[in-house]
């Protein structure tokens, strides 16, 4: 709850007028202007590529604004670095892990703490906080071991643990269960009623109505409006953002699925390390033309699915069948020359390589299905055509094929990436996540594009946290707990009740 009395007649905790960033032919940022009172809980709303991630680095002293100026408590903002920053009170949850996988939980908690307090001490507070605010982890656990949700909440810890004046949330909830993103609401709500500032960033628009005070809306870099969120609907917010109409998924009417496509028959696999999910007797089976849901609270065998199925983590020869040739032995390469293709849910480092251009990560996938690679070598024509290709179809906002993949926002290396695996057009497609971390116009984009794939012919495995999402796009659904997954049901016919029984561990039939 926000502190009325602060609100009326107090100045603004944060105030921006006319912020611009340029960087080479992108202007990031076009004089924006709005202002944060304390207390409030501010969204930040905008496309993929608007300028969201841009302006909330300058505030925590990532960059510097080429013009215009910040204004924190009535004094002007000049931070150097983050560490000034959260000296100030300025405390920031990022979109993309800054984690050290090799090293600890507590360790990499500590990173961000600026010194001041011994190892014991920082752990003590660590397992105060983790308790009050239900984001549970042991801190003796190395991040590698973790799961991406998981994750998150080391980067949320860390953030609470500094006790800001403003908490900066770049996407918090992109891998957040139902019942953690309420948990999360109700910290937030009790920081903002203590006179902490939220700047919030989400392309989750429910939450945003939900949660949020005011918005502000921004388009190209530009400030475009402002709105109270409660006043609005996610479809009115979403059309404000993309400064046009969304139309809905349309997947027509009586569809017909062809012959099976892909067979899963006892896949089981034992977990890799001690905080792993062993995969226990896994089937399903998905036909031509079908969308298949995998639904599940993370780490719950998620990854390991995925790597079972794009040959990364190579299984009994008869667990898994592409169109009746077995292919549980084989490999990455093999299992997508065969009509097999996969997407991680971690698009930088698994799925696309940061400091390699976007024709660089189109050969890494797509050389065997696209013939990117002649007798042993690139071709890099052909390569810059398909990139080109996948550029201009699917919306991605680049300079070009030869821009560095980690140049580009969330949003668009993921639009990248599906169209780098869609247009390969393979007979199975199996994808993790596929509009984490984007907006509603990108997203809407990427399910009619999966809605196409799939009444083209081919089948589609989408495994998802976004229940919603999953019950929108899918034909079939199934839920994962603990390696195992539960009977198929049909979509149309899925009971809400009966899904949230099964991610919560009830096993076997439907209760």
């Amino acid at each position: 709850m926000q502190l009325q009395s602060e609100q009326n007649g107090v100045s603004a905790r944060l105030k921006l007028a006319g912020v611009t960033k340029e960087f080479p032919g992108v202007l990031a940022n076009d004089a924006v202007s709005f202002e944060i009172k304390p207390g409030e809980i501010h969204a930040l709303l905008g496309e993929n590529g608007a300028g969201k991630s841009t302006l909330v680095k300058m505030i925590y002293g990532i960059m510097a604004p080429d013009a215009g100026h910040m204004m924190w408590d009535g004094i002007p903002l000049n931070v150097r670095n983050p560490r000034e920053a959260r000296k100030l009170g300025i405390g920031m949850v990022f979109q993309h892990f800054s984690l050290f996988e090799a090293l600890t939980v507590l360790e990499n908690i500590a990173l961000g703490m600026d010194g001041g307090l011994s190892t014991k001490e920082l752990e003590i507070k660590v397992r105060e906080v983790m308790a009050a605010y239900g984001l549970m982890l042991d801190p003796a656990r190395i991040v590698s071991s973790l799961s991406v949700g998981e994750r998150q909440r080391i980067e949320i810890v860390r953030a609470l643990l500094l006790n800001p004046k403003l908490l900066i949330m770049d996407e918090p909830t992109s891998v957040l269960t139902p019942q953690e993103v309420a948990q999360l609401f109700g910290t937030l709500r009790q920081l903002s009623g203590e006179g902490c500032s939220i700047l919030y960033i989400s392309h989750k628009l429910n939450e945003i109505k939900e949660l949020c005070d005011n918005a502000t809306i921004l388009r190209n870099g530009k400030v475009v409006g402002e709105c109270n969120p409660a006043e609005e609907t996610s479809k009115s917010m979403a059309e404000k953002m993309i400064g046009g109409s969304l139309k809905g998924i349309a997947k027509g009417n009586a569809r017909e699925f062809g012959d099976v496509r892909l067979n899963v028959v006892g896949l089981s696999l034992p977990k890799d390390n001690d905080f792993g999910t062993a995969l226990k007797n896994i089937k399903f089976d998905i036909h031509q033309g079908e969308i298949f849901g995998i639904a599940g609270v993370a780490g719950n065998g998620q990854n390991e699915l995925l790597g079972a199925l794009s040959g990364e983590v190579r299984v009994d020869e008869q667990a898994i069948e592409l169109h009746e040739i077995s292919i549980g032995h084989m490999g990455p390469n093999r299992r997508r020359k065969a009509g097999l293709c996969c997407v991680p849910e971690e698009r930088h480092g698994h799925a696309a390589v940061p400091d390699f251009s976007l024709s660089d990560n189109a050969v890494l996938t797509a050389r065997h299905r696209q013939g990117l690679v002649r007798s042993g070598m690139v071709h890099s024509g052909a390569a810059i055509d398909f990139t080109d290709e996948v550029i201009e179809r699917f919306g991605v906002k680049a300079t070009g094929a030869h821009a560095l993949a980690g140049s580009l926002s969330g949003g668009n290396l993921q639009k990248f990436i599906m169209g780098r695996e869609i247009l390969q057009v393979p007979e199975v497609l199996v994808v993790s996540q596929p509009t984490w971390g984007v907006d509603a116009g990108a997203a809407e984009f990427i399910h009619q594009a999966l809605v196409d794939m799939a009444q083209a012919g081919s089948a589609i495995v989408v495994i998802s946290q976004d229940l919603d999402e999953l019950l929108a796009l899918c034909d079939t659904l199934a839920v994962i707990n603990e390696g195992q997954l539960s009977a198929p049901m049909q979509v149309q016919n899925a009971s809400i009740d009966e899904i949230g029984l099964l991610m919560g561990g009830v096993h076997g039939e439907a209760a």
